[in-house]
């Protein structure tokens, strides 16, 4: 099966990372569960508006904030089994234009186990059989427009639940999702 694979949030710490560049350059202690919302860009930081926060997070040690992110501990195992059994990992991603470059090296560099990536906004443009996506501004769209599919929410703080989708909390349950899908 194809498995549409939400970077930032799913595979990628994007809130430890950011909020580790924060810490040391501003002298706070931000720590990922202080992030209840989609907003905590803004609203756990001295940023007036989303566009400073890009703007701060576009050049961080000369690379962007994407460039820098550490995965969550097994994310990268579970990604491997997967293709291992048989599956395709269909990389789709939301980024700033700046961290397109940064999100394919940091692909790379991560052993990412796919072969096609999209970066764009309205990812259920791209087909798959099973999603899995933490954007409470994505899920809506994917539940919507692709009903032949099977819609997972990871669940996180700053998401809530979704008629039409299946929570997970870690790759043990998206795999069963996927093993009973099969």
């Amino acid at each position: 099966m194809r498995l549409g694979i939400d970077l930032d949030g799913v595979v990628a710490n994007f809130t430890e990372g950011w909020m580790s560049f924060y810490n040391r350059e501003f002298g706070t202690s931000l720590v990922f569960e202080d992030s209840r919302t989609w907003g905590d860009l803004v609203n756990l930081t001295h940023f007036a508006h989303i566009g400073e926060f890009w703007h701060w997070a576009s050049d961080l040690d000369g690379h962007s904030v994407f460039r820098h992110l550490d995965t969550f501990p097994g994310a990268v195992d579970a990604l491997k089994e997967l293709v291992g059994e048989g599956h395709e990992i269909v990389v789709i991603t939301s980024k700033p234009s700046f961290a397109v470059e940064d999100t394919y090296q940091w692909i790379e560099e991560h052993e990412i186990p796919t072969e096609e990536v999209h970066i764009l906004e309205d990812k259920w443009l791209v087909a798959a059989d099973v999603y899995l996506d933490d954007g409470p501004h994505v899920l809506p769209g994917l539940v919507e427009n692709r009903p032949e599919s099977t819609v997972c929410r990871y669940v996180r703080p700053w998401n809530h639940p979704l008629r039409g989708t299946v929570d997970v909390h870690d790759f043990g349950e998206f795999r069963e999702v996927v093993l009973t899908r099969a």
